[in-house]
C-alpha cells in the first residue's frame, strides 16, 4: 500500500501546488481537542499534519512548544495514549499524519513495537529530531520494512558527507530547519534557506519541507519558493495556548490563510 505523504506529493506536484503543513502538540489542551483540531485543519487545507510527542526534555523546542508540551504531559499525553487518538482521528480524516517523537519515548515502547502500533494506527511518518543517522539504522530499517516513513532534519550546518547519508536513508520528504537553534516564531525568515534546500536538492529528488521560524503566510509565500511544504509550528500553537476555547475555528482560520498564501 502507498503511503499517503508519498501520495499527497505526487499530487501536489501535478497541480504545481506547495503544501502547508501545520505542527500541534499532541494532547494539548488534551487529546479530545487534539481530535477536533486535525479535522479542522484537515478541512481547511492542510495537506500534512505534524503532531508533537511531549516529551520531558524537549530540547530542539522554543519556548512556545515547551510550554505546550509541558501543558500536555501534565494531563498525562503518552505515547500510547497518542496512537489510540489517531485511531480515532482515522475514522474521518485521510490526511496523512507524522508524529515527531523524541527518541526516548520510541525506546521505551520499543522499536518494532512503535513501528507496527503506528502503522496500525495510521501514522504515515515519524520524526526524531534528537535521532543522528549513524545511529538511525534500527529505526529505519523497522520502519522501511513497514511502510513508515522516517523524515530526516537536515539544518545549514549539516555538512555535505552527512547530507548525503542522510539523504540516503531518508522517506517521505526532507525537513530543512531554516535556522540553527530551537523552534519559534521569527520577524525574519532566514534567506540562507536557498542555499540549503539546493544542497538538499543535489543530493536527493524526495520533497523539500522548511520549518523552524516561520510565523506569517507572507513569510511562507517568500519560503515557498525555495521548496515544495512550508511547515509552521509555533505561531499556531500559540493560538492553542492563548484561547484554548476558540482554539479549533481560529486554528483552521489559520490554515486556510496559509494555504492561500502558498
Amino acid at each position: 500500500m502507498s503511503n499517503r505523504i508519498d501520495v499527497c506529493f505526487a499530487k501536489l506536484k501535478t497541480s504545481g501546488e506547495k503544501a502547508f503543513i501545520p505542527f500541534i502538540t499532541a494532547g494539548d489542551p488534551d487529546l479530545a481537542t487534539t481530535v477536533k483540531l486535525v479535522q479542522a485543519m484537515a478541512a481547511a487545507g492542510a495537506d500534512i499534519i505534524e503532531l508533537g510527542v511531549p516529551y520531558s526534555e524537549p530540547v530542539a523546542d522554543g519556548p512556545v512548544i515547551q510550554a505546550a508540551t509541558q501543558r500536555s504531559l501534565k494531563t498525562g499525553t503518552t505515547l500510547t495514549e497518542i496512537l489510540k487518538t489517531v485511531r480515532v482521528i482515522r475514522q474521518t480524516a485521510t490526511v496523512p499524519l507524522v508524529l515527531m517523537s523524541y527518541y526516548n519515548p520510541i525506546l521505551q515502547y520499543r522499536l518494532d513495537k512503535f513501528v507496527a502500533d503506528a502503522v496500525a494506527a495510521g501514522v504515515d511518518g515519524v520524526i526524531v529530531p534528537d535521532l543522528p543517522v549513524e545511529e538511525a539504522q534500527p529505526l529505519a530499517q523497522a520502519a522501511a520494512a513497514a511502510g513508515l516513513h522516517l523524515i530526516p532534519l537536515v539544518a545549514p550546518t549539516t555538512t555535505d558527507n552527512r547530507l548525503v547519508a542522510i539523504a540516503a536513508q531518508a522517506q517521505g520528504f526532507i525537513y530543512c530547519v531554516s535556522i540553527t537553534g530551537v523552534t519559534g516564531a521569527r520577524q525574519q525568515v532566514n534567506t540562507e534557506i536557498a542555499a540549503l534546500t539546493r544542497r538538499v536538492q543535489a543530493v536527493s529528488t524526495l520533497p523539500v519541507a522548511v520549518g523552524f521560524g516561520v510565523s506569517t503566510p507572507e513569510q511562507a509565500a517568500v519560503v515557498a519558493k525555495q521548496c515544495d511544504a512550508v511547515i509552521v509550528g509555533s505561531a499556531i500553537v500559540k493560538v492553542i495556548e492563548q484561547s484554548p476555547g476558540t482554539a479549533v475555528s481560529q486554528v483552521a482560520e489559520m490554515v486556510k490563510e496559509f494555504k492561500a498564501a502558498l
